[in-house]
């Protein structure tokens, strides 16, 4: 039986997230004995983005060909698509080929094409690992780049599944022209040239299906041109095997990971406050398109160079160890408290008439 924190005198949160970090590491390390392909690591990255890819790959093939509908090409490429996503994670944390920058900088590469709705991912690096330090506080760029902490409302639906409309209501908020300046320059230096390209299809699409069906529906049916219509083959392909899967693999990532992070009212440098586990059962579709991370993500923070398939295999140890230190599990109230830690406090009629 695992010795709790108690019986190690754990009395405080750093010494709880260190119990945590030794005994997910041993176990780890057990399990890398038991199964040594598992210490095959930078091979099993790189055969996993391969199965990702061909994955990808066969699917839209089959789509094509008539085999399979555009819902289910559409559905196995968002779930092979966010096998590339937790694979760039594990670069961004030099964990395959570290000191092979070739191969490295190739993965990195093609997990990028695999998810072109994403920013440019040597960008991203700054960012996460900034996240890491500064996790929960208004300086985590990218966690509230995905609306941690914004209350829930329209603006966050919205912003959670598209990026680029993100940036547009963070622009439309902006107070002044330097910050909207800012805004705009960051948009287009993270998401060029990919990120671009794949939200302007994804506009095209929504714009030309919605006109055609307001159209159609008032009884006015536009005659559009051959080359148009061609045009929107083409656009119509990407999107069920491209651009569609990504925009539901990315809300589902961003409404998961949005909300399992807590945000302005943790203590700096608190891992047991940075991150709850969300694994509750009718999770599970939002789950399965983006790798089961409300469940292991949390894991991360407390063993950073863990790749995300060790994460797996380590979760029930870690979930037991984490919720015995005080990790919070489906803590629900975050969504009525913007991704608080405590509900903040109402100021009541007195003390509002004297402020």
């Amino acid at each position: 039986m695992t010795p709790t924190p108690a019986s190690h005198g754990l009395h405080n949160d750093q010494q709880r997230s260190a119990h945590i970090r030794s005994q997910v590491l041993a176990r780890g390390a057990e399990l890398r004995q038991r199964y040594p392909i598992l210490q095959h690591q930078d091979a099993l990255g790189a055969g996993m983005l391969a199965f990702a890819l061909a994955g990808m790959l066969g699917s839209a093939w089959l789509y094509l060909d008539g085999a399979i509908a555009w819902w289910a090409c559409l559905l196995a490429n968002a779930f092979f698509a966010s096998l590339t996503h937790e694979l760039e994670h594990d670069l961004i944390h030099s964990m395959y080929f570290r000191k092979q920058r070739v191969p490295h900088n190739l993965m990195m590469a093609l997990v990028w094409l695999a998810r072109p709705s994403t920013i440019n991912p040597w960008i991203r690096r700054h960012l996460h690992l900034n996240h890491h330090k500064v996790s929960g506080s208004e300086t985590d760029i990218e966690e509230r780049a995905i609306t941690n902490g914004e209350p829930w409302g329209l603006a966050r639906l919205l912003m959670v599944g598209d990026n680029l409309m993100s940036s547009l209501i963070r622009f439309l908020r902006a107070k002044t022209w330097a910050h909207r300046k800012m805004i705009v320059s960051r948009t287009l230096i993270g998401y060029a040239p990919l990120g671009l390209l794949n939200w302007s299809t994804w506009y095209v699409f929504l714009g030309f299906h919605l006109i055609d069906f307001a159209a159609s529906a008032t009884g006015t049916p536009i005659a559009w041109s051959a080359t148009t219509l061609s045009l929107m083959d083409i656009v119509n392909i990407a999107v069920v095997v491209l651009v569609g899967p990504n925009v539901l693999r990315t809300f589902c990532l961003h409404f998961i990971s949005s909300n399992m992070h807590y945000y302005g009212d943790i203590e700096a440098g608190n891992v047991i406050q940075q991150t709850q586990v969300l694994n509750a059962w009718w999770l599970w579709p939002l789950q399965a398109f983006c790798c089961n991370f409300g469940s292991t993500h949390g894991i991360h923070h407390f063993v950073v160079k863990e790749p995300f398939y060790i994460r797996q295999l380590t979760a029930p140890l870690a979930h037991q160890l984490m919720r015995e230190a005080g990790v919070r599990f489906n803590d629900f109230g975050t969504f009525a408290r913007a991704n608080r830690w405590q509900a903040q406090e109402k100021p009541t009629s007195e003390a509002a008439q004297t402020t």
